[in-house]
């Protein structure tokens, strides 16, 4: 197993080392400007030196996307649930459920500034609109694949709603709801960092979108870079950490845990 996971990350790991090379090269020999195009190693440079914002960032930006997340977890679930309930409950609301999907959040931040406040908690919400509608619609669709069959089974034993929904339904909806929790890991991170450029102005520490635009307005583009490639960072993060709980929960019994 651990040759066939090196195996598989040496072709990546090649690639970004080619890339990288190019990238070294051609900003060198074309004379890029440092604030247009800076290159690797000025990247790394600037990373290094401001290592310490860069993490105090991360750390902020990060708790606001944790906190949206666990959010649209628990109302996504929970919403899913009722719709699945009725047919008729399903086609009234689920349309209103894609507007969470459409509706750009940079529009909607001014909004979540005035009824929340500058800082923390409007990031969150931010963060908790842009992941919510993945939860709701991989959910669903869990709860509504289950085998027509297995729901006859429980009937003709007289399992009531509560029992089937615990014991058969939400079991057999968790591999669907880790694909909608791997998406939202991600658009939970970019909600937060979106938020940040409106909300995130307080007396709270500042997160990666306050450090980006600060960068970007000195003109330092390799802070820039470095504070894109923290959020990337953070967001593989909490994806791999969803990951990783959903394989575990579901190796023993799901085949697209165990890759059967």
């Amino acid at each position: 197993m651990k040759t066939e996971a090196l195996r598989s990350a040496l072709a990546p790991l090649a690639a970004l080392a080619i890339l990288l090379v190019l990238w070294e090269s051609l900003t060198r020999l074309l004379a890029i400007p440092l604030w247009l195009l800076p290159p690797p190693s000025a990247i790394a440079a600037a990373g290094a030196r401001d290592a310490s914002t860069l993490l105090g960032a991360a750390i902020t930006t990060g708790r606001s996307a944790l906190v949206g997340f666990g959010l649209s977890t628990v109302v996504g679930v929970l919403a899913a649930i009722i719709l699945a309930s009725s047919r008729l409950l399903e086609r009234a609301l689920y349309p209103y459920t894609l507007f969470l999907q459409t509706v750009p959040i940079v529009a909607v931040a001014p909004l979540l500034v005035l009824w929340f406040g500058p800082g923390a908690r409007a990031v969150a919400i931010s963060s908790f609109i842009v992941s919510l509608f993945p939860v709701i619609a991989n959910t669903l669709s869990g709860l509504r694949s289950v085998e027509p069959p297995l729901r006859d089974l429980f009937r003709l034993y007289g399992a009531r709603r509560v029992a089937r929904l615990w014991k058969l339904e939400l079991p057999a909806s968790l591999p669907h709801l880790f694909t909608g929790l791997r998406i939202a890991s991600g658009l939970a991170v970019i909600g937060a960092i979106v938020g940040e450029f409106v909300a995130g102005f307080s007396e709270d520490a500042a997160g990666l979108g306050i450090l980006v635009l600060s960068a970007y307005r000195q003109l330092r583009t390799d802070l820039l870079f470095a504070a894109v490639l923290a959020a990337s960072v953070l967001g593989l993060v909490l994806f791999g950490a969803v990951s990783l709980t959903g394989s575990r929960l579901l190796r023993r019994w799901h085949p697209s845990a165990s890759g059967s």
